[in-house]
């Protein structure tokens, strides 16, 4: 990379541009990422062909997307969109602010931008807004080499050609047949003796993460995304299906952490932004936790007779806590990947009681022995903190497994059970307990 920056500022710019042809696409929309100097920046850009040009500019952060239109001429920018496929064209518009939008669509043709404003109106996270319209379709009464003859007519400009969707006068899908097949096959083989009617297919409206899903499960590297009236509109490639991943990781990662998501790199977001995406929650949890407080000066006059107790409470709240973060991590896991279901929730109910006894009685055993054997505090002390201990646990487990579920239920991201959320429910079950037990063995 250094080498074509040399060569353009030696002016070789013949030399510069056979360089960049020869380097990876995606090392050079990094390369232009990194770059400092914004005139360099913009100039090198212009001397790549169109369709690298293209597809390097498909692969630059958003900020250098938008600086390059901002700088383009207005034929520059139709030479860049016209090249682009349209999932990539659509995820640049959603990130762009309004000028720059109005500068994209004045500079593409009427049917790309009515594509364009029709996959952006599909639900946000939905199989629509994410999928593709360059695929390769086909009728059925075709040959095989009727089939070739039309994919070498139009394959150039689609993302994929290794599966080819066979519809009818409709549109109305009816089902696939791999190029390999097609390549294997006699030239004059009708298509509806090859095609594969046992095809999966994904609704506009399906949520992206179940689309992860269902790669996952079947293994495509690409699948059909048809409408209520199973006409198809577009495809689903496997590279889309690594961005909802991450994407849905993500925001999985935030909610779990008591954060908004944000699909903007942490250095690039403001002070005031960071706070705005935290503020909320903790704000929520600041509140919820004042139920803790109440619950303790409730039980004040048992702590003022036995002061002892207090030095108990952090193990306890901890360990409750702890332990109920444990199963909620494991059961939005386990219904993120489809390996837990609603319906399994009693299987579920009763594995988490059986493993939090077990855990239980370890943990509470182990800390009798340290009391009441090692520290010598009085036996009803030690009976009280341990027995806290083993409920705690159990109770704790048990809403961890269940919440995540209950969220499922309600339609709610199952995410947002989980650490902060659990902590602050458990803290105050914990002490509870520990108060209450308290009151019936040491007073």
């Amino acid at each position: 990379m250094e080498k074509i920056l040399n060569l353009f500022r030696e002016g070789k710019t013949a030399q510069a541009r056979e360089a960049m042809l020869d380097a990876n696409t995606v090392d050079l929309a990094e390369f232009f990422d990194d770059m400092e100097n914004d005139v360099e920046f913009v100039l090198l850009f212009r001397i790549l062909p169109k369709d690298e040009a293209a597809e390097v500019f498909s692969y630059m952060d958003v900020d250098s997307q938008q600086y390059l239109v901002e700088k383009m001429a207005d034929g520059e920018v139709a030479n860049i969109f016209s090249s682009m496929y349209m999932d990539d064209t659509v995820d640049f518009i959603e990130e762009m602010p309004a000028n720059v939008v109005k500068k994209v669509l004045n500079n593409t043709t009427k049917d790309r931008r009515q594509l364009i404003n029709k996959m952006l109106s599909y639900p946000e996270d939905s199989a629509g807004s994410v999928m593709t319209t360059e695929f390769v379709d086909i009728k059925k009464e075709l040959t095989v080499s009727q089939a070739i003859a039309r994919v070498r007519r139009i394959g150039h400009d689609k993302e994929t050609i290794n599966i080819l969707y066979v519809i009818n006068d409709y549109r109305k899908l009816e089902g696939i047949v791999e190029i390999r097949e097609l390549l294997l096959s006699d030239d004059d083989q009708i298509l509806e003796d090859l095609m594969d009617k046992n095809y999966i297919s994904i609704q506009t409206t399906d949520d992206q993460e179940e689309v992860a899903a269902l790669f996952k499960k079947y293994g495509y590297l690409s699948m059909p995304v048809v409408d209520k009236e199973n006409r198809l509109v577009g495809i689903i490639t496997v590279d889309d299906v690594l961005d909802i991943i991450e994407e849905e990781n993500e925001e999985d990662f935030a909610k779990m952490n008591a954060l908004a998501p944000s699909e903007e790199e942490y250095l690039e977001r403001g002070v005031f932004d960071h706070a705005k995406k935290r503020i909320a929650w903790l704000f929520f949890l600041m509140i919820s936790a004042t139920f803790t407080g109440i619950i303790i000066r409730k039980y004040e006059a048992v702590l003022q007779s036995v002061v002892l107790l207090a030095a108990f409470i952090p193990t306890l709240m901890d360990t409750g806590g702890n332990a109920g973060s444990q199963s909620s991590t494991l059961i939005i896991r386990g219904l993120a990947l489809g390996e837990l279901k609603l319906n399994d929730c009693l299987r579920i109910l009763w594995k988490e009681f059986r493993i939090s006894l077990l855990v239980g009685v370890i943990l509470a055993g182990t800390n009798f022995l340290r009391l009441y054997v090692f520290e010598k505090h009085d036996i009803k002390i030690s009976m009280t903190v341990c027995l806290s201990m083993l409920l705690t646990v159990v109770i704790a487990k048990v809403i961890g497994g269940m919440l995540p579920l209950a969220a499922k239920k309600l339609r709610l991201d199952p995410a947002i059970m989980a650490g902060p959320l659990i902590t602050t429910i458990v803290d105050a079950i914990a002490l509870m307990v520990y108060f209450g037990l308290a009151s019936m063995l040491v007073l």
